[in-house]
């Protein structure tokens, strides 16, 4: 043999060696599943919604993803085998980013979980790439339970690791994996959805778009892209609005009072009616749901505040046994949430869910 045949050996024996451990998982597999609302591109599902997760079940020791933001403040909590061990900060090029690495030979599961708002930009999540020692299993049965949450920037979980209370927007420092909403779904082994953005309103909100044009979106930043309410029937909704609308109401020079009512502030009846409005327009998706109508921690729950009133006259007036309250105390802190505020908050609503609702 000539040291050229030899070489040429060497080379081919190393390619192959480098395509058995890389081997695509398309986003689109079977071994794949989702929580959240997914829209399919056509080489990628593209991930929006904070609390969108990925997940895939395998046997080995390694995998990897192949990911490619559209903007550069998303975040991603790695989970795997239930336990958070990385947290992730995907970048506007295409690549690879292991996930785990050195596990025992075995059977292991990890999850993508999207810290991070829509607003941070969209993510185009490829596949999985997996060693040629790893062997993919079916994913396990989802969850039976179901769960979904309309908010704003508590929900979110808007700067709740912020380390200095210093209510810093950059992503950084969200983590919806530890707001209320999600601490509540896993307590329940429910399956997750969450619809929420920072600063929106019911009636009003710091920017030119308002939860009842949002709701009803596969893509939340496209007035045209619908989604399809059969996709994910939830037995709880949990709604918590009107923090932004408490304060804007109150500001006639803030261009989104001037768009939405004006020159005159809404009177208590149209605050009333418009929360009416999108309850019954929830209530219309889901006949069956059970529906919690939550308001705070923030100031809209301080004492002397109308906003809870506001709540439970259009509970009151949509006449509605499974339509119900309740409200966390005013927090007495400045900024958003932190993470100990939102263990309040879940251990409130986990308490109140136990206690009413059969699901």
């Amino acid at each position: 043999m000539t040291t050229k045949h030899f070489l040429i050996i060497i080379l081919c024996t190393l390619f192959s060696v480098g395509n058995a451990q890389n081997k695509l998982v398309p986003f689109n597999s079977k071994y794949i599943s989702y929580e959240g609302r997914i829209l399919d591109r056509p080489n990628a599902a593209e991930l929006s919604w904070p609390g969108t997760t990925v997940s895939i079940q395998f046997k080995g020791k390694s995998i990897s993803a192949l990911m490619q933001d559209l903007d550069t403040a998303n975040y991603y909590n790695v989970i795997v085998d239930g336990k958070v061990t990385l947290k992730i900060h995907t970048d506007t090029t295409k690549q690879s980013y292991v996930l785990a690495s050195g596990l025992k030979y075995g059977t292991h599961s990890i999850q993508l979980f999207k810290r991070t708002e829509w607003d941070k930009g969209k993510t185009l999540f490829y596949g999985f790439e997996t060693s040629g020692d790893t062997h993919l299993l079916p994913p396990p049965t989802p969850d039976k339970r179901k769960i979904e949450f309309y908010g704003n920037s508590i929900t979110c979980g808007y700067a709740d690791e912020d380390p200095h209370g210093n209510n810093s927007p950059i992503g950084y420092f969200e983590n919806n994996y530890r707001s209320y909403a999600a601490i509540t779904a896993r307590h329940f082994h429910a399956q997750y959805s969450c619809i929420s953005k920072s600063g929106i309103g019911i009636m009003v909100s710091w920017f030119p778009l308002i939860m009842p044009e949002m709701y009803n979106r596969l893509d939340p930043t496209d007035s045209t892209s619908k989604w399809n309410f059969a996709n994910y029937t939830p037995d709880v909704v949990v709604i918590n609005l009107f923090q932004n609308d408490s304060w804007i109401v109150n500001m006639p020079n803030n261009p989104q009072f001037k768009y939405r009512f004006g020159t005159k502030k809404p009177d208590a009846a149209y605050i009333v009616a418009s929360y009416k409005n999108f309850v019954a327009s929830i209530r219309s998706k889901y006949p069956h749901a059970s529906i919690i109508c939550v308001l705070g921690n923030m100031d809209a729950t301080k004492a002397g505040s109308p906003w809870p009133g506001y709540v439970e006259q259009a509970v009151k007036q949509l006449n509605d046994r499974k339509i119900y309250t309740h409200f966390f105390p005013y927090k007495n802190t400045g900024g958003h949430p932190s993470i100990a505020e939102q263990k309040a908050m879940a251990t409130s609503l986990i308490a109140f869910i136990e206690k009413h609702i059969q699901w």
